[in-house]
């Protein structure tokens, strides 16, 4: 039987209603606009900082281009939010997914990548005391939830740290990191970080 993420989700948020604490979350963003609806979503019920270790997006200066966008976008939603960035080595990312090369969108290659981005971010809570992490990549309609959550699961019993499960499409979100965007007039990049994942989508 499929997992209901957002059910999921909803039951750890009644949880911390309850509760006098409001836990900290370290939150793997991928860009600016994916980052607006998680954001405006999860602020209420978590203290959050922003972990952009990404080191699949190439070429560089599109890498530039979604940090430099994503603190001008914290800085007018919420100047408070704390921005961690990871070190930036596409080659790290190349060498992993060496011989994946050719594979379509959503297969073995990025299965690999989410999981490089998932456990740095693991790794970076555990170090930094963090009650939860979680990423946005599930906002997207064209990343499983299924796939990222298990991934998080795991970690989450390698590195003894909360992930916050959740399928943050469900309820409109992301329509609603549309809306949210043209409101704060966000870059909208067209394909997902890496070469390949451009390739594809100028090929289509």
């Amino acid at each position: 039987m499929k997992e209901n993420y957002q059910l999921l989700l909803d039951k750890t948020i009644e949880e911390i209603k309850k509760s006098d604490y409001k836990p900290k979350l370290l939150l793997h963003v991928c860009c600016a606009p994916c980052s607006s609806y998680v954001l405006d979503y999860l602020s209420s019920y978590f203290n959050i900082s922003l972990l952009f270790y990404n080191p699949n997006i190439a070429p560089f200066e599109e890498y530039n281009k979604r940090i430099v966008e994503l603190n001008r976008f914290v800085k007018e939603f919420n100047h408070d939010i704390k921005i961690i960035e990871g070190s930036y080595d596409n080659n790290l990312y190349e060498e992993m997914i060496k011989g994946l090369e050719n594979e379509k969108e959503g297969g073995k290659r990025c299965l690999k990548c989410f999981n490089l981005r998932l456990e740095e971010t693991a790794k970076q809570a555990f170090k930094l005391n963090y009650d939860y992490f979680t990423t946005t990549l599930s906002i997207s309609p064209y990343k499983n939830a299924t796939t990222l959550n298990n991934i998080g699961k795991s970690l989450e019993n390698k590195y003894k740290i909360k992930y916050l499960y959740s399928d943050f499409k469900k309820n409109d979100g992301y329509k609603k990191s549309i809306e949210l965007s043209k409101k704060y007039q966000l870059y909208r990049q067209d394909y997902c970080g890496c070469i390949y994942s451009m390739n594809e989508e100028y090929i289509k």
